[in-house]
């Protein structure tokens, strides 16, 4: 199994910017697919994008592509999340995950595939 531990969740106000860390460990990730997924009180979980560990490649949710950006840094085991241009709706608990599931696109929308998630951070964005 794999443990994540998120990080850098906080107050900003709209229009900043927020980067989330996921540090992961306990397995070598180099065949993991790492997503990052929110929730909103009230509200279902949502997708926002993944990352392959192994290959750096990456793929958006249509609500987040051009202000979520997500990189990892193989060195660190950690992968993060830049957010920009932050609007008060993006205010949620964001999770990372990963699962070992080969796959691509949409598959990974789906919270089913992961085996493991960390236990969330806070961001909240004020107007």
């Amino acid at each position: 199994q794999v443990q994540l531990v998120e990080s850098g969740g906080g107050l900003v106000q709209a229009g900043g910017s927020l980067r989330l860390s996921c540090a992961a460990s306990g397995r070598t990730l180099h065949y993991y697919t790492m997503g990052w997924f929110r929730q909103a009180p009230g509200a279902e979980r949502e997708f926002l994008g993944v990352i392959s560990w192994r290959f750096g490649s990456t793929y958006y949710a249509d609500s987040v592509k051009g202000r979520f950006t997500i990189s990892r840094d193989i060195a660190k085991n950690t992968v993060y999340l830049q957010m920009n241009s932050l609007k008060p709706e993006d205010t949620a608990v964001y999770y990372c995950a990963a699962t070992s599931d080969v796959n691509s696109g949409s598959y990974y929308a789906g919270g089913h595939v992961y085996c493991c998630w960390g236990q969330g951070t806070q961001v909240t964005v004020s107007s």
